[in-house]
């Protein structure tokens, strides 16, 4: 039988998904997100962020201190000042040895997350070595707002790869799991820097504890599940498109895992930016199959979704 409303809804929810805005129907909670600031308790993870916009080249050059007695300043060319531009500050030395300026590092590490990378190697000429977030902090003379940007992108970068990829809690380094089975991970660039080995929980994201391996929690006190916690534990939601309904707020996609929290406004189809992939967030379901004005919201979720890349 033809139905007026159920065309209109169908076109509208088309409408949303071709356009892709979903920014201000759905927050990503990332749920390898390392920032202890960032965390409500050890149940619940706070939203992250929308997708960030495109970013532009630092306008206004910075310069380094030359009484600054923590850099070595060395002479030659900037080996990141890939458009010539000249820029005047003094040129310092990285961990790697290649010379930059804190502009041109700047535009360099912010065009690898534009690019969608979620760690800073270094550009120089046959150099493929990795920097902490720390020593980029500090080399690019990052102000509040730009480290703010460049925490948010690394995030957002880790939520679109792969669920083998988290921050590092020690340097903030991307760092990929070999063994889905074991939560013991070694970080590289954490190793170099100490002089030992440095490892990791990959479900609490603190420095190991106890025998390895183990895939069930590490002997740090609350090691957990946090995404499990956080479908046990989130609150229901009413959401109000063409008629109420009650489903959980935040729930995990069911093609990749990613936790998504709905804003309660819009369709409640939603977009996965870590899988490009589209459901409903109240049946679950796909949005090509789920076309029902009213349909049954699906329970809260025990298991979070393996993505199984085709």
């Amino acid at each position: 039988m033809y139905n007026p409303a159920l065309r209109d809804h169908v076109s509208r929810c088309r409408d949303i998904l071709l356009t892709r805005r979903f920014a201000s129907s759905i927050d990503v909670l990332d749920d390898c997100h390392p920032y202890t600031e960032f965390l409500v308790d050890t149940a619940t993870i706070a939203p992250a962020f929308p997708p960030p916009r495109q970013s532009v080249p630092t306008k206004q050059e910075k310069c380094y201190d030359p009484r600054d007695k923590t850099l070595k300043f060395v002479d030659g060319e900037d080996d990141l000042d890939f458009l010539c531009e000249d820029f005047k500050s003094r040129r310092a030395q990285m961990s790697c040895g290649h010379a930059v300026t804190p502009t041109s590092l700047t535009n360099w590490c912010r065009k690898l997350l534009d690019q969608g990378e979620a760690r800073f190697v270094c550009g120089g000429s046959g150099c493929s070595a990795e920097w902490t977030f720390a020593e980029v902090c500090k080399m690019a003379l990052l102000d509040p707002q730009e480290k703010q940007y460049f925490r948010k992108n690394m995030e957002f970068n880790i939520a679109r790869q792969t669920l083998t990829t988290k921050l590092c809690p020690g340097c903030r380094s991307a760092v990929m799991r070999a063994n889905e089975s074991d939560l013991n991970v070694l970080c590289k660039v954490c190793t170099a820097v100490k002089g030992r080995p440095f490892e990791f929980c990959w479900q609490c994201l603190r420095e190991w504890k106890g025998a390895r391996p183990r895939k069930d929690r590490c002997e740090n006190d609350d090691c957990c599940n946090p995404s499990l916690e956080t479908l046990k534990k989130c609150p229901d939601m009413t959401l109000c498109d063409s008629e109420v309904r009650v489903c959980p707020s935040v729930r995990a996609c069911p093609t990749c895992g990613l936790l998504l929290q709905h804003s309660k406004k819009g369709c409640p189809s939603v977009f996965c930016p870590r899988c490009n992939g589209t459901f409903c967030f109240v049946c679950l379901k796909r949005s090509s199959t789920c076309l029902e004005i009213r349909c049954t919201p699906a329970p809260r979720q025990t298991s979070i979704p393996v993505w199984k890349k085709k």
